[in-house]
């Protein structure tokens, strides 16, 4: 009985790294021993050498971890223990009354730092350019084996399991009613959750839509050519997806070897270089963003995400949701709520709108951005939030 009941509780957390493993951390920058540079003047062979350098010579010497931790430590922190696994997790509460709970799925190598740029806009929109109808309860939870969440220690987390947790715990939290947003893996899970029909879920957002037709997505997975005919729109969203299928090296590794990656545990520039080499325009995307160029994102930015999977040596543990993912990445799941489409220009593909209403029947939102690609709220926060406030504005 003691153990259902703490099984049913909700735990206040904090985090605070220890003074010596950010010294570690400083100390393994420092005696990187780096490879010879790349023969091609791009970035086809993978992370460049003088990218990564500069990425490293900052970490070492003026990023600031404190910074970082101070801002989670200042929202709500929780944990609760559901299906034998502790969920760490986000709670943040509007002042609003109506506010709408909203729970906010993330994928790899994403966390709860991508998330943070859209806390106060959606709790808070009044103080954001927005009405306090748009007001949302925030629930943020880390993926099992990301973060502070628990690491599993058998087989079997996969995105369905994951979609059943978070199911349990808005159920925990006491929402009966609510809506979902994801990314990357995180947008897997939500389609799924929407596709099991729980009481309390009215619709979803997503910058990665599960629209593709299935045979289609198979015969891009596999190289074989497309018989279908296609708009201009479709035949686009295909050849992005035949260059994706091309182009997750990192994917690929992890869902086949990803306990071989122990470099990433042991080398930080190392769990570096494989974070920030996710597609070629995610890559140079933050690669501007390294040499200072204005983007979405700041150095300090990829630097948080990548120091949070040091500090809870988590690179491996987060790798197997791909070893244990036998859902297609991107084609139909069969949702038949009310959804949301957000198209952003450097997402792996730009769902077609015929697409999206043929696999979301009941397509609320639509909308092709002008900019922004696979983290738009950690990338474009504004447009993302202004994406989730349309998506939900008619399902309150």
């Amino acid at each position: 009985m003691a153990r259902a009941a703490h099984d049913a509780a909700i735990r206040p957390f904090r985090f605070s790294a220890s003074d010596a493993d950010l010294a570690d951390l400083r100390r393994r920058i420092e005696a990187t021993r780096w490879p010879d540079r790349e023969t091609v003047a791009d970035s086809s062979q993978g992370t460049q050498l003088a990218t990564i350098q500069k990425l490293a010579q900052r970490w070492a010497t003026q990023y600031d971890w404190r910074k970082t931790e101070a801002r989670l430590n200042a929202v709500p922190n929780f944990t609760a223990t559901i299906d034998g696994l502790d969920f760490h997790f986000l709670h943040v509460r509007s002042k609003h009354a109506d506010a709408l709970p909203l729970l906010l799925a993330h994928g790899w190598p994403g966390s709860i730092i991508e998330r943070m740029k859209v806390v106060g806009p959606l709790t808070d929109p009044t103080a954001h350019g927005g009405e306090a109808s748009d007001a949302f309860h925030l629930v943020i939870p880390s993926m099992p084996g990301f973060g502070f969440s628990g690491k599993p220690a058998a087989t079997g987390w996969n995105p369905e399991r994951v979609a059943d947790a978070y199911i349990a715990l808005m159920e925990r939290l006491g929402y009966a009613r609510y809506g979902v947003s994801g990314t990357d893996w995180g947008a897997i899970t939500v389609d799924l959750m929407a596709v099991r029909t729980p009481a309390g879920l009215i619709g979803l957002h997503t910058n990665m839509g599960g629209v593709v037709p299935p045979e289609i997505d198979r015969a891009l997975a596999r190289g074989d050519p497309i018989t279908t005919a296609l708009s201009d729109e479709e035949q686009r969203a295909c050849d992005q997806i035949a260059f994706a299928y091309k182009h997750i090296a990192y994917a690929v590794m992890m869902g086949d070897r990803p306990q071989s990656l122990t470099a990433l545990a042991d080398s930080p520039v190392g769990l570096a270089a494989f974070m920030i080499d996710l597609y070629p325009r995610s890559y140079e995307m933050i690669a501007r963003s390294i040499d200072g160029v204005p983007e979405g994102l700041t150095p300090d930015d990829v630097l948080d995400a990548i120091t949070l999977f040091w500090l809870t040596n988590s690179a491996l543990s987060a790798a197997r949701i791909y070893w244990e993912n036998k859902t297609p990445f991107f084609a139909v799941k069969g949702v038949d709520l009310p959804v949301g489409v957000s198209v952003f220009p450097d997402e792996l593909f730009e769902a077609p709108r015929s697409w999206a209403q043929a696999a979301y029947p009941r397509l609320v939102h639509y909308n092709r951005l002008p900019k922004g690609g696979h983290f738009p709220s950690w990338e474009q926060p504004v447009l993302f939030t202004n994406e989730v406030r349309a998506t939900f504005r008619t399902l309150r």
